[in-house]
């Protein structure tokens, strides 16, 4: 009989880890997207830019560091022009749709 895992020897998940190519980070947008919460989205911009890099990030967009780790924090209300500039940064788009 095969023993469960025990909580201290999972380790936590890193979506970030997972993001490697930017067809995968593309796909990972538009979930965050469709899901209509702004929370997500902002999580999910985290996750890519720690994937591409926090500093380098920053860097393109404008900011620094620590504000980019402020305006993605979860519970974060960044502007939305930052976001813009983070979105562009990243090398993604937002794209609209019908609903």
């Amino acid at each position: 009989m095969t023993q469960p895992l025990s909580p201290s020897k999972l380790v936590p998940f890193d979506a970030a880890r997972y993001l490697g190519d930017d067809e995968a980070i593309a796909e990972y947008m538009s979930a965050a997207l469709e899901a209509n919460d702004a929370d997500l989205l902002l999580l999910a911009l985290g996750d890519v830019a720690r994937a591409k890099g926090m500093a380098q990030v920053a860097k393109d967009a404008g900011l620094g560091r620590e504000s980019l780790y402020k305006a993605l924090a979860p519970g974060a209300k960044p502007r939305f022009d930052t976001v813009l500039k983070v979105v562009q940064a990243l090398g993604v788009r937002l794209v609209a749709q019908t609903a």
